[in-house]
């Protein structure tokens, strides 16, 4: 398994090199080779999160080590689909360097073993799981979108086109895209919420105990429901849109890892 992490974290340390030297000197063949070296690592990644799954017979989110890993390649296959979907190119010079100081997080943190019973065998919880990483993974690549409209809008307003403009993609693209992130995350955000409500009835005997985890997981869905429907009445686009989900995604890394770390609740089980 160590040997896998390390061929893992090494083919996204050259999708890093890849997408920063095709950032730099502009060549297409540096960023079809990042993007390959991406796809080898995620490959790698998946056979990680099998083997992890085999010997725990369940989604490998025991602990804080575990949910790291696990988001990491979560988040690389959701940026492939966008990849593939809406080939902004240079997307992967924000994804491929987050995913390796995700996993080699992951790999560093202490992994506890817990006891295994039933309750993590449940349908619901394995569906609420997979759920809401995926929704959250569209969420950290809206973010990562935002920072790139705001710096490319940034160049454009200055008098002189910098360093930054004719690297990055036209504002309109960058606004499309992490629009589709968004919508994106927030289906499967919703879907992860209502799941994760049915099995609470099932295990607590009550849809909704006011634990911390569920409140500031409902906050974060208003942000993005708002952001949605704002964007469908009043027409916010472009500055707001990016702005809002860089905000929407420092709330939800509070949610995801604040809330279990400072306050306890059901979920505190998972930063073991």
């Amino acid at each position: 398994m160590n040997i896998l992490f390390l061929l893992t974290i090494l083919f996204y340390i050259l999708s890093t090199a890849g997408y920063f030297a095709y950032f730099f000197i502009q060549k297409e063949n540096l960023q079809k080779t990042g993007l390959w070296f991406f796809i080898i690592g995620f490959l790698l990644y998946c056979f990680i999160i099998f083997l992890s799954f085999v010997k725990y017979g369940v989604v490998p989110v025991l602990n804080l080590s575990q949910t790291f890993i696990f988001t990491g390649w979560t988040i690389s296959g959701v940026f492939l689909i966008f990849q593939r979907k809406y080939n902004l190119k240079i997307l992967g010079i924000y994804t491929a360097p987050l995913v390796v100081f995700i996993i080699v997080t992951g790999y560093c943190l202490p992994s506890e073993n817990l006891g295994i019973d039933n309750l993590f065998r449940n349908f619901w919880l394995i569906l609420h799981i997979i759920t809401i990483f995926v929704g959250e993974s569209a969420f950290v690549l809206a973010c990562g979108v935002g920072i790139l409209y705001l710096v490319q809008e940034y160049s454009i307003k200055k008098k002189r086109h910098g360093f930054f403009f004719p690297r990055l993609p036209s504002l309109e693209k960058l606004d499309t895209t992490g629009y589709a992130c968004i919508v994106f995350g927030f289906i499967f955000t919703t879907l992860g919420l209502i799941t994760g409500i049915v099995y609470a009835k099932l295990v607590w005997g009550k849809f909704w105990s006011w634990d911390p985890k569920e409140i500031w997981s409902v906050i974060t869905w208003f942000i993005y429901a708002i952001l949605l429907h704002e964007r469908i009445v009043a027409g916010w686009r472009g500055r707001r849109t990016a702005i809002i989900a860089i905000i929407g995604f420092v709330i939800m890394v509070f949610t995801f890892l604040g809330v279990n770390l400072l306050l306890s609740g059901h979920h505190g089980t998972f930063t073991r």
